[in-house]
């Protein structure tokens, strides 16, 4: 799983940080008890549907700095990340019981340089070098409730399903900036929308 977790993060993992991951995991199934934070048919593909999906997201933005998980839910993909060193990282959570449960993993799992930021990502503030998120909005609206957290170099590094191209089609309608798809490793039929210099089209 080392070798796996290496070749999707782009980065060596200690024996450290995947005993880490595995507390995370631990504490996932755990919580999945008490609310609904993965799908019940995801719980046994827990570590190629969750983890190693959101470690190769840390490998696809090939870079450093701060990162903003927008709508992190149970903590995938931003705790995943923040785990194989992507810091400091924000877990973006408005709702009260999972971001509960995003504090509580960080305190237990002792990460430095992670926060849990509990309201709407419209009412957030700062500027983020890294932004993710997934399965929270079509890439033109999630564009339009962060691009107020984005500067000139921001990177976003954004999962989406099968139909990642149609959703960059309609966004490039009223965006504009470099953005390119990554094929996934974990889902064949899927892709990485990578965008930078996002802003909105007719804008100076």
């Amino acid at each position: 799983m080392i070798d796996q977790l290496a070749a999707a993060a782009g980065r060596d993992v200690s024996r450290e940080t995947l005993a880490i991951l595995e507390r995370y995991a631990a504490l996932l199934l755990r919580g999945n008890q008490q609310q609904n934070l993965i799908a019940p048919n995801s719980v046994s593909e827990i570590w190629p549907r969750h983890l190693l999906d959101g470690a190769q997201l840390l490998g696809v933005a090939r870079r450093d700095g701060s990162w903003l998980d927008i709508g992190s839910g149970p903590g995938l993909p931003g705790m995943v990340i923040a785990i194989l060193g992507g810091r400091p990282m924000t877990l973006n959570e408005p709702r009260k019981l999972r971001a509960d449960f995003l504090r509580d993993t960080v305190e237990q799992l002792c990460l430095a340089d992670v926060t849990v930021a509990d309201a709407k990502v419209e009412r957030l503030t700062g500027k983020f070098d890294l932004i993710t998120a997934r399965a929270v909005a079509s890439l033109d609206k999630l564009f339009g409730m962060a691009c107020h957290l984005a500067h000139s170099e921001t990177k976003w590094v954004l999962p989406k399903g099968e139909r990642a191209q149609s959703e960059l089609d309609e966004a490039r309608k009223a965006w504009q900036g470099d953005f390119r798809l990554v094929p996934s490793r974990t889902h064949p039929s899927s892709a990485i929308v990578v965008a930078e210099h996002v802003q909105r089209r007719g804008k100076r």
